[in-house]
């Protein structure tokens, strides 16, 4: 049986599986948990297209200002895969990572486990070794068939659903929809933020399918007011209202206590990178992960609340993704030059001179994002780079420090 001495050989381990590997079934991680046991602490999985992240960081915060030891489990890494499992929001340490490898190796022998689900099966392993007091579990991709549908979970939630990955979960928004709506468990609870009529009725016939109750975030919450958030954007306000919800009925289902002030401070305290995420630099940028057409919406809409106009955008983004929907959307962020640079090491990203083409005359290819913002060094900004989340992570391979919260925030 293998072993891991060290992280770099674990990493090196985890390279081969592919990231990008593929292969959607349960059969894999449900053979796992009968190895290592089922998990035996609260938790809730998130599912959706985009939001995930911040729903999962807010309702993170709530835990842990409530006094709570709190696992959350999340993809993707920018630049450091232990970036991925998080207890009270810290990484693990890499001697930490290579004792769980080796354990998950131990309990998944013989199953040839995805690169996710490897990840999966290590923070299973990870938050029970943590004596976390509750877990939130980010889908990878889907809802049916991601890994960590396999686990228990005593909430499902919904963020917002919409058009990305179509060639793996199918074309259009019900196919999508009822991927996604297939996390729900037989009898389970589930909580939606707003979402498309179509995908809403997909929801309430798959809830209805399983015994399953399905409530409205709005139905037993408010909007938290606006300036109260960590995260900037009034989509995020609604992030923030859906881990609410859940935060509330997780608490009376576990006898928890709910606190206003700490509540408040959660909420505040929320901080992900590269979501809408303004960062010192020369020039000033802007980092935001909008990579389809939802959140670029999205995207448009936090610039417009925040009075910013970007004198120039630079935009990524893989060949996988509905680029027809999301043009307009990109050249509506600003009035001045578009850049897109390439994505070295990325087989999935669209070649620069191939997306300027389909962008129109305001758009430069680039060789890689240094290459883009080099000549905008002295100039006053803001400059928005967006896109695909593998563009920003060449920003913070290069500039780790802003991966954490501000000093002064």
């Amino acid at each position: 049986m293998r072993r891991f001495k060290d992280f770099p050989e674990f990493e090196a381990h985890l390279d081969t599986l592919g990231l990008f590997r593929m292969d959607l079934t349960l059969g894999r991680m449900a053979a796992f948990l009968r190895a290592a046991s089922d998990p035996d602490y609260p938790a809730v999985q998130v599912v959706g297209t985009n939001g995930k992240g911040s729903t999962s960081t807010f309702l993170g915060t709530l835990l842990s200002t409530h006094g709570l030891r709190v696992g959350v489990y999340t993809s993707p890494h920018f630049v450091n895969v232990r970036e991925r499992l998080l207890v009270d929001g810290a990484m693990l340490s890499e001697n930490e990572w290579v004792e769980l490898a080796n354990e998950a190796a131990v309990c998944s022998e013989g199953l040839d486990l995805t690169y996710f689900e490897m990840l999966t099966a290590m923070a299973v392993l990870g938050f029970r070794r943590a004596e976390v007091q509750a877990v939130i579990w980010e889908a990878g991709l889907g809802g049916t068939w991601d890994a960590t549908r396999a686990l228990p979970a005593d909430i499902v939630l919904f963020t917002p659903i919409g058009l990305d990955h179509e060639a793996i979960l199918g074309p259009g928004l019900e196919r999508i929809a009822r991927d996604k709506a297939g996390a729900m468990r037989p009898g389970g609870l589930a909580i939606t933020g707003p979402q498309e009529p179509l995908v809403m009725d997909v929801l309430c016939r798959r809830a209805e399918e399983l015994g399953a109750t399905l409530l409205r975030s709005a139905d037993l919450e408010d909007l938290p007011p606006a300036g109260s958030l960590g995260l900037a954007g009034p989509h995020q306000r609604e992030n923030a209202r859906l881990a609410l919800a859940a935060w509330r009925l997780l608490a009376e289902g576990q006898d928890w206590k709910r606190d206003a002030a700490a509540q408040a401070k959660g909420l505040s305290r929320a901080f992900i990178p590269g979501r809408m995420q303004s960062v010192a630099y020369d020039p000033p940028l802007i980092l935001d992960g909008a990579h389809n057409a939802h959140a670029l919406a999205a995207l448009a809409a936090a610039l417009r609340e925040g009075g910013v106009r970007p004198a120039t955008t630079i935009f990524a983004c893989l060949t996988d993704k509905n680029l027809e929907s999301m043009i307009p959307l990109i050249l509506s962020l600003g009035d001045g030059p578009i850049l897109v640079p390439g994505i070295p090491g990325n087989e999935r990203a669209m070649p620069p001179d191939k997306l300027a083409a389909r962008l129109g005359p305001r758009v430069r290819p680039c060789v890689d994002l240094c290459a883009a913002l080099n000549p905008l060094t002295g100039s006053s900004g803001p400059v928005l780079v967006c896109g695909s989340l593998y563009l920003l992570a060449e920003f913070y391979k290069q500039n780790p420090w802003s991966l954490t919260r501000p000093q002064a925030a």
